[in-house]
């Protein structure tokens, strides 16, 4: 008797499966790893504390369904995922975001994060990226050792990806991010994402509150100078 024939979506989801079912195998090596960047960064006495630079942190790990649907998405711009490449195409399996409330405290959680690399303690899977649509946030960002890169959905964080050692199958990406922009990201994802919305109406409001967030975050950086300079 013949093999059954597998068409190409019951091939596309076998390949997808075997993805997730690798992804699960090394999910404990995924959490203990991020476990100990969200305590290393969201304990650090140079961040924490009054004034200090970290006000909070979040974390997660993909769930099956959340990655079956990022994978489906790849598919359809023609990137496959499969068992192969998961740990190359997909590298926010584990997830850091790190909150600020200043701008400027984003040059204190970057040099504690370069000094962890520099020691050998962490490795970075590559350069850091920040993503912004403001002009002054890419002026700012420039002055560190970042690539600085245009996000046409007002988007605005730092990303890095960071790896126990550069031939480590383990990635955790950490963001990097002000309170202001936690929230337009929230807002964003839920009415936005992971399929864009087809209402104008809620693009163009959606782009408002990007405006509002960039505002906000500058009058609290303002804020800060007046209180310093009294």
């Amino acid at each position: 008797m013949s093999s059954p024939r597998i068409s190409s979506g019951g091939q596309r989801r076998s390949m997808t499966e075997a993805a997730i079912e690798l992804y699960n195998d090394y999910k404990h090596d995924f959490r203990i790893f991020m476990d100990g960047v969200v305590g290393y960064i969201g304990a650090h006495p140079k961040l924490v504390g009054k004034g200090g630079a970290v006000h909070s942190t979040r974390h997660r790990l993909k769930d099956a369904d959340s990655l079956r649907h990022k994978i489906a998405r790849k598919a359809a711009e023609g990137r496959t995922v499969d068992e192969t490449n998961i740990f190359d195409e997909i590298t926010d399996l584990a997830g850091v975001r790190v909150l600020h409330l200043f701008q400027h405290s984003f040059a204190e959680i970057d040099a504690v994060i370069r000094s962890r690399v520099q020691s050998g303690d962490w490795c970075l899977g590559e350069k850091p990226r920040a993503y912004t649509w403001d002009p002054e946030a890419a002026a700012f960002f420039s002055n560190f050792d970042v690539d600085v890169r245009h996000k046409p959905t007002s988007y605005t964080s730092v990303h890095y990806l960071l790896k126990p050692r550069a031939d480590s199958l383990v990635c955790c990406e950490v963001q990097v991010r002000t309170l202001f922009e936690e929230i337009w990201g929230e807002v964003d994802h839920q009415m936005n994402y992971p399929d864009p919305t087809d209402s104008l109406a809620c693009r163009e409001q959606i782009l408002v509150l990007s405006k509002l967030v960039g505002a906000g975050s500058r009058l609290l950086d303002a804020l800060h100078r007046v209180k310093s300079e009294i």
